[in-house]
């Protein structure tokens, strides 16, 4: 796979949250990978569209959308056409993508030839005089508080998808206390969960091979994993999967895109609930 960044002019600057626009363009690209032909290639290249507006692209060399798959591809809870695959599919990740990009007061669109390739952009407000801005950084009442040797504590995210892998990493930096570990299906995050015993695990429900549900009925009929609090994150938003998801036994049912605030409240509690239940 071929990768290329066309030259820019660097005195552009985007008015948009960092966080959130790194989760956009991630998401853009991983897509732009997983849908590409092999040998394939991807182009990015920024570009002034007005005084006002900055746009990115992001071109593919796929094997591209029919115009009926392109009117419904920012729809919520659409695969395209892989309802029976193990990968959430392109369309929830876009829609997730789609919100992002509305916040920061911007646009998202698409055009696309069958057998050619795709081409995503999304257009920003142009910031004319960068400025520069403290990092973010979360409240200390928010922050969690553990007990225990040297005061760490750790976390097992099991997710496929690399964008909200790197998301809640960048999260967790920002956690002098916690460390995160990471596994991309539920095979791998059972037994890592058996040999690492975290203190708590965040588990997504669309997994590839087992899903999350299938892989916490596991984890709770395993002694030596039973005990750990496993918070569920999944797009699965409607009122019916998050009541399911708490029936089943997740101690929390967050909903993506990840809500800083929500995420980190419900680890701290997560956290409490560990050294409650005897996790170390």
């Amino acid at each position: 796979m071929q990768l290329n960044f066309r030259p820019l002019n660097k005195s552009w600057h985007a008015n948009a949250d960092h966080t959130r626009l790194k989760q956009v363009i991630i998401n853009l690209l991983t897509n732009a990978i997983k849908y590409n032909r092999q040998h394939g290639a991807i182009i990015v290249e920024c570009s002034q569209v007005s005084d006002e507006r900055i746009r990115i692209n992001i071109k593919d060399t796929g094997n591209g959308l029919s115009p009926e798959k392109l009117s419904q591809l920012f729809q919520p809870f659409n695969r395209l056409g892989q309802e029976d695959g193990a990968e959430e599919g392109a369309g929830i990740g876009l829609v997730v993508t789609k919100q992002l990009v509305e916040l920061m007061g911007g646009a998202i669109g698409v055009t696309s030839t069958v057998g050619v390739g795709s081409e995503f952009w999304i257009e920003l407000n142009q910031d004319v005089t960068p400025t520069l801005v403290a990092k973010e950084s979360l409240s200390t009442d928010l922050i969690p508080q553990v007990s225990g040797e040297e005061g760490i504590c750790s976390l097992l995210y099991v997710e496929d998808n690399p964008a909200n892998l790197m998301l809640v990493q960048q999260i967790i930096d920002d956690q002098p206390n916690v460390r995160m570990l990471s596994a991309r299906d539920g095979h791998q995050g059972i037994l890592l969960a058996q040999t690492e015993r975290p203190n708590v695990i965040l588990m997504d429900i669309n997994l590839p091979g087992i899903s999350g549900i299938e892989a916490l009925a596991i984890l709770k009929n395993d002694p030596k994993t039973a005990h750990i609090p496993v918070l569920a994150i999944s797009a699965n938003a409607m009122p019916r999967d998050i009541e399911k998801g708490l029936e089943v036994g997740f101690l929390r049912y967050l909903t993506k895109p990840i809500k800083i605030s929500e995420f980190i409240e419900a680890l701290d509690f997560a956290l409490e609930n560990s050294k409650l239940s005897g996790g170390k």
